[in-house]
């Protein structure tokens, strides 16, 4: 896999853990902040920030579409602009409008106006939407905002088949190889805007929507990597913060290592949830023993692969690589485990296509072989807001031991995933840190026990690091927890967001 901090939370949107950039709260008379580095007269942004949208129909029944002006860089805002795509969908009624609502699924990489259009717009419950406008903003360097480019099709096809557990110095040699070939193409393709992707340039982009919008304060929902993006949100304009819910929170604090090192545990986590699940179906592949049998079978037929690929109808073979792949895809919603079941088993017995089909969604891979940025954004952002998890293949050798005791299943390829931004083109620009939002309203966090993606100690740590954040806590699998079934969990987020009253400290939902 390209990277380990992309998740899928629904059909409709990829989620991803995203890391940190340092940054200083500000706050501005004309709105717009100065944090993290900034030297921008605030009178320079007031041309983005007092902009009006021309909004228009986008061809999604109900939703309207616009362009918002940004600059390149804060730093240089009467240099070069960039075009942001962003959309909306007015509050329905009955009941007094309460503003907008910002959604972002996370990524980095996910379509924020694909996920509003696809599901938030539709599938928040209906008296949220009947109070707020829905509205959302792809990130810049996504979808349609100024989006990073890296591969043709054939070049991701061939990059997604590397195998990610060298077994000697000549896989690792073609494993180095294929990260450098990525990093470059995109330096090659995207050289203007790839400086210029982080996250704290886009929570201040965030900032000058809300202000476009004629928001004085921001109502935002944020999921997986969405929520280091709200938390930076509240620790550069922490008085512009309204309702904030960070819904399978990041650890800003981490460093790169750590972080994909406790995801790497959050994968095993959710693998055993689901080996748990199948050894008491008629249909499990991997054995009806025990859960311990069913990881030992699954990282055997993983080593099977390793050494013959399996036929998928197509040119390309079910690798090692795409199956575990297609594996992790299906940790991030219980309900994908029939599923995943199932192709295990055509796997097994010589046919790979349904366990890559898996593979190519978590990708977002088209039938024609095409590739949504997703991607290229997720590697664009991530290694722009952190140093590199390692620095070369003898960090990743030694470290093998911790990733492996982290998780005997992913362990050792979820290693070497990790090893991606180290040949990167652009130097990261932030660091790990606390973020802790002084002076911003009550902040939501919500984490989930068994989330494959972003831990539940995550959230646990994220609610401690901002001076008003409360966690609020779902005792369940999958990624994310909003909107997944449960009354609970949603009661809360819903009277927090219509109401403004958080759930009481330690809520603890199932």
């Amino acid at each position: 896999m390209d990277t380990r901090r992309l998740f899928r939370i629904s059909a409709t949107a990829l989620v991803a853990a995203g890391l940190l950039l340092s940054g200083c709260s500000s706050d501005s008379a004309s709105g717009a902040g100065t944090g993290a580095g900034s030297t921008a007269d605030p009178a320079a942004l007031k041309k983005f920030y007092g902009q009006k949208l021309a909004w228009r129909s986008c061809g999604v029944t109900g939703f309207e579409c616009a362009k918002m002006k940004a600059p390149l860089d804060y730093t240089k805002p009467d240099g070069t602009e960039i075009s942001l795509a962003v959309a909306r969908k007015k509050a329905t009624g009955p009941g007094t409008r309460l503003g907008s609502l910002q959604v972002n699924p996370g990524g980095p990489g996910g379509s924020a106006v694909g996920y509003l259009q696809a599901y938030a717009g539709i599938g928040y419950p209906a008296p949220v939407r009947a109070r707020y406008d829905m509205v959302a903003i792809d990130p810049r360097g996504v979808a349609d905002s100024e989006p990073v480019e890296c591969l043709t099709g054939k070049e991701m096809d061939a990059y997604t088949q590397v195998d990610q557990t060298p077994d000697d110095q000549g896989e690792e040699t073609l494993l180095t190889a294929s990260f450098k070939k990525f990093a470059a193409g995109c330096e090659k393709r995207s050289a203007t805007i790839l400086p210029h992707v982080s996250t704290v340039d886009a929570a201040r982009d965030m900032d000058v929507f809300r202000a476009a919008l004629g928001d004085k304060k921001l109502t935002y929902v944020g999921a997986s990597y969405g929520t280091f993006l709200g938390a930076t949100y509240a620790e550069l304009f922490p008085k512009h913060t309204g309702r904030l819910v960070l819904d399978g929170a990041m650890d800003p604090s981490l460093p790169a290592r750590e972080l994909n090192r406790d995801q790497t545990a959050g994968f095993e986590t959710a693998f055993a949830s689901f080996a748990a699940d199948c050894v008491k179906q008629t249909d499990c592949p991997l054995g009806t023993k025990s859960v311990a049998d069913v990881g030992v079978r699954m990282k055997a037929f993983f080593n099977t692969l390793d050494a013959k690929p399996v036929a998928t109808g197509e040119s390309r073979p079910l690798t090692e690589s795409l199956a575990t792949t297609g594996v992790i895809a299906a940790m991030y919603d219980e309900s994908a485990w029939p599923q995943l079941r199932e192709a295990l088993t055509t796997a097994m017995a010589g046919d790979g296509s349904a366990l890559l089909t898996l593979a190519d969604s978590y990708y977002e891979r088209d039938s024609d072989g095409s590739y949504a940025n997703l991607m290229f954004a997720n590697s664009a952002v991530n290694c722009l807001d952190l140093p590199p998890a390692f620095s070369g293949p003898a960090e990743v050798t030694e470290a093998l031991p911790s990733f492996e005791e982290a998780s005997p299943v992913f362990g050792e390829g979820l290693a070497w995933a990790s090893l991606n931004c180290a040949y990167w083109p652009t130097k990261a620009t932030g660091t790990a840190h606390r973020i802790e939002a002084k002076g911003a309203a009550p902040i939501v966090v919500v984490g989930t026990t068994r989330d494959p993606a972003t831990p539940y100690k995550w959230a646990v740590s994220l609610a401690d690091q901002l001076s008003s954040g409360t966690l609020l806590t779902y005792d369940g699998d999958g990624h994310t927890a909003y909107g997944r079934g449960s009354d609970c969990i949603d009661t809360a987020i819903n009277t927090y967001i219509l109401e403004g009253t958080p759930p009481k400290p330690a809520t603890k939902c199932s």
